[in-house]
């Protein structure tokens, strides 16, 4: 499935939030879960697990009229670790959630590339647009200036044209001229020469639609004989490459490359806890399921088994929730 379709499948939610909802008696169950001495985990999982973003707002409005006090900020007193963090990361309006993971990536010593190409690449025009305006509320400066400052060279200009969102295009029409010629550009761009016009690649990566690449990516096959993919990785490397192949991933199939973000957020030693929060919170109430789906077909168990496996207590209790039952 190309990537812009994901936005418009609703049976991707995985957390669809309480039909019969009323903030005031889950606000008060929240209070008393953290009143006195001692926590009480498990209600804050029931509560904030079942309900959707938006419920979770109208909770913490609910909480501040009940109790004079910040929902957030008594979660983030009262909780400690992984399992702070995810509730905390559900607590944030999704836009802001978004910009507050690439702030994070950018401030302090060294920049965690990873993180602003994982969301870069696969966010619509119109998503971009509501993190950079989340952004610039919450944080009083341009995303666009940011990343600028803290990336150089190839990177910041994919990045940046990243940004712009100018791959959407839902009419879902190709010109095979042009797409010929997208190919061929590419091969004299690459392959072809000694040495790389990394621009060319930028380019047509980052301004043509999810359709039309897939035709692109065909008919460059049938000239180079080896996929874009394994260009791509000849011809570039570190955080351009991880950037020109993650575009390529998006179009491809955008459940698969949130189904591998996933996996290997969990396989081998450690778990990079941080893409697997941000990945389940951020996908759970657009297309959640369908990456699920496709996380079974591609390594053969399910993310549930695979969050039992890798992580316990709270904090699995809370993401096994947010993932809901695996097909």
């Amino acid at each position: 499935m190309a990537w812009w379709k994901a936005w418009i499948e609703q049976e991707g939610v995985s957390v669809k939030g309480s039909p019969h909802f009323n903030p005031d008696p889950d606000a008060e169950t929240l209070y008393k879960a953290m009143k006195g001495l001692g926590t009480n985990e498990q209600a804050i999982i029931d509560v904030l697990t079942k309900r959707s973003n938006a419920q979770r707002q109208e909770i913490a409005k609910s909480f501040k009229a009940q109790f004079g006090k910040d929902l957030t900020e008594t979660l983030k007193s009262e909780l400690s670790g992984k399992f702070e963090r995810l509730i905390i990361a559900l607590m944030y309006p999704p836009y802001s959630y978004e910009a507050k993971e690439l702030y994070d990536a950018m401030k302090g010593l060294g920049t965690k590339e990873g993180v602003i190409i994982e969301i870069l690449a696969s966010r619509t025009k119109n998503q971009l647009r509501e993190i950079m305006k989340a952004y610039e509320e919450d944080y009083g400066s341009s995303l666009e200036e940011d990343i600028q400052a803290d990336t150089s060279g190839y990177l910041e200009r994919i990045l940046v044209c990243l940004l712009q969102g100018s791959r959407d295009d839902l009419s879902g029409f190709v010109d095979p001229g042009l797409a010929l010629q997208d190919a061929q550009d590419l091969y004299a761009a690459g392959e072809k020469i000694c040495g790389t016009d990394e621009m060319k690649f930028i380019t047509i990566l980052c301004t043509r639609s999810a359709t039309h690449l897939m035709r692109v990516f065909e008919e460059y096959e049938k000239i180079a004989n080896k996929s874009i993919e394994d260009s791509i990785k000849s011809e570039t490397h570190g955080s351009l490459e991880e950037a020109m192949l993650t575009v390529v991933k998006c179009t491809r199939n955008l459940h698969s490359y949130f189904a591998e973000r996933l996996y290997y957020a969990m396989k081998g030693a450690g778990t990079r806890d941080g893409t697997l929060i941000r990945n389940i919170v951020s996908r759970s109430e657009i297309d959640l399921n369908l990456i699920k789906h496709q996380f079974n077909k591609m390594y053969g168990k399910t993310l549930s088994s695979m969050i039992m496996e890798d992580t316990s207590g709270d904090y699995k209790n809370a993401l096994l929730n947010l993932v809901g039952n695996d097909l």
